[in-house]
């Protein structure tokens, strides 16, 4: 697991979702998260159904935030969670051992040494910078990456508020993955964006 992490935005609009996801796709993502934490079951299925299919034709492994349910049912690569969700153990249990576990540890260290020992594929720390998207307490200091690397194993993953020029400095401490929202569904050119993430970690 390295380079861009796509997260989805909260976008009832489903076309416009799929168009500029498959734009992302085509330049370079390592995973893909669904998440749209307002939509209604039945939307929250299609947008994930579409975008499952997506993945599957790019080769990118394909991320559920919250609902292992919805995760299972589709076949899904995995599921993230957070704080507030199912427990990282609850959540390997139901998915199995074969499939992706990501776990928020926000700029708790030892949560990801828990996480890790439950089964967590991946742990995800920030967030770094202020979010156009998520409302949070920027207090997670860069040196977490240093730390994390000297405590678990599993990939390290970097959130909240990047773009290419400040995740660079993240990177260099050996984060594996940049995850982003706006900076690239909101970004002029989708894929250029995209490409932007993947030069950080030496791609063209």
């Amino acid at each position: 697991m390295q380079g861009l992490y796509l997260v989805t935005p909260d976008w009832d609009d489903t076309a416009a979702l799929l168009a500029r996801t498959e734009a992302a796709l085509g330049a370079g993502v390592a995973l893909l998260q669904y998440r749209h934490k307002t939509a209604g079951p039945e939307l929250r299925r299609g947008q994930a159904t579409a975008l499952l299919a997506l993945c599957r034709r790019h080769g990118v492994p394909f991320i559920v935030n919250d609902h292992v349910e919805l995760a299972l049912e589709l076949d899904a690569d995995g599921v993230h969670v957070g704080g507030t969700d199912i427990s990282v153990a609850q959540a390997r249990d139901s998915v199995g051992p074969g499939k992706i576990v990501g776990a928020s540890c926000y700029g708790d260290l030892q949560l990801a040494v828990d996480a890790e020992r439950a089964g967590a594929s991946y742990v995800a720390f920030g967030g770094f910078y202020p979010s156009r998207v998520k409302r949070y307490a920027v207090t997670t200091p860069p040196s977490i990456v240093d730390d994390a690397r000297a405590a678990v194993r599993v990939p390290c993953v970097v959130i909240g508020g990047m773009t290419p020029e400040n995740a660079a400095p993240l990177v260099a401490r050996g984060a594996h993955m940049v995850a982003a929202i706006s900076s690239v569904y909101g970004a002029p050119d989708v894929a250029a964006a995209a490409v932007a993430f993947g030069q950080l970690f030496g791609r063209r």
